[in-house]
């Protein structure tokens, strides 16, 4: 018997089998395309691969994306469903408060919950994150309670690992991080022309920023592999994931790399929509769990 229930919302990019698999409880986040001057509301809530690749090909096809945080009612509904279903001490991750104040909504609704049902107890991390960091947080949490662990031990844990997360992702089109807002027209234009690649990672504050600026994706793959040799993942962990906007080729020749040089087989996946629609069709990303802090090296 566990002694918490796990928690997540979408932007963990965990699969939805691995999901499904391991008992964690999982909340969409909404995002809309708009096509053909139609804009359509979806849901984070992929469950085979190919919805992800027809994603990024409307992209490519001229398709633009908007995310919104996930609201008030969406996070209650699922929050009233774990309580109604017994669920005590729930160890719940979110989007990092740096891109979405989802944690506050979550907290919130949590809070409701509770004056219904006195025994529910929220223990919330904000990741300070997204996507595959997000993930490899629910991925420790998951081992934590598969040993039986508190939901407190696990929060704790988790806390103390999410500024251990590096970070390096690349963009392919500067376009996608322009209509974000997180570069300008001007910048967009330049980077187009030169072949520039940002090399964008996350702050103390769950804040993206841009880390440094490379021309062309070898320069990119060499900045990332360069970064690593300095500092190796940690032995303790072992944990190293890759995700890419359907770009395998690139993100194929990093795992290579991982495998052979530090005999770590990664986590490799396809990014969701939610972190996807901010840098595009053919960006790829690296993060790892390093003894260091956040882009101490």
């Amino acid at each position: 018997m566990y002694q918490f229930t796990l928690s997540t919302d979408s932007t963990c990019d965990l699969y939805h089998d691995f999901i499904v698999k391991n008992d964690i409880k999982f909340v969409s986040l909404t995002f809309s395309v708009e096509k053909n001057d139609v804009i359509e509301e979806r849901l984070d809530a992929f469950t085979e691969y190919a919805q992800y690749v027809s994603f990024f090909n409307e992209l490519r096809a001229g398709a633009f994306s908007r995310t919104s945080m996930l609201n008030y009612e969406a996070h209650y509904a699922h929050f009233l469903k774990l309580a109604q279903e017994g669920a005590k001490d729930v160890l719940h991750f979110t989007i990092s408060s740096g891109l979405s104040p989802t944690k506050t909504v979550a907290r919130k609704a949590a809070a409701d919950v509770k004056r219904l049902y006195p025994d529910f107890s929220l223990y919330l991390v904000d990741s300070l994150t997204a996507t595959v960091g997000q993930g490899a947080l629910v991925e420790i949490a998951l081992g934590l309670r598969n040993e039986g662990r508190s939901a407190k031990e696990a929060h704790d844990i988790c806390n103390e690992c999410r500024l251990h997360i590096q970070h390096y992702i690349v963009a392919d089109d500067l376009n996608y991080l322009r209509k974000g807002g997180r570069i300008s027209s001007a910048a967009a234009a330049l980077g187009g022309v030169l072949g520039v690649k940002p090399i964008i990672s996350f702050d103390n504050e769950g804040k993206l920023f841009v880390l440094d600026k490379v021309r062309g994706v070898k320069k990119a793959v060499s900045f990332i592999k360069a970064k690593m040799e300095k500092e190796a993942p940690d032995p303790a962990r072992n944990l190293v994931y890759i995700v890419h906007t359907d770009n395998e080729p690139v993100a194929n020749e990093l795992a290579d790399y991982v495998r052979e040089r530090f005999q770590i087989e990664p986590h490799v996946s396809i990014m969701g929509p939610v972190i996807g629609s901010h840098i595009g069709p053919g960006a790829f990303a690296l993060g790892y769990l390093s003894k260091s802090t956040r882009n101490a090296f």
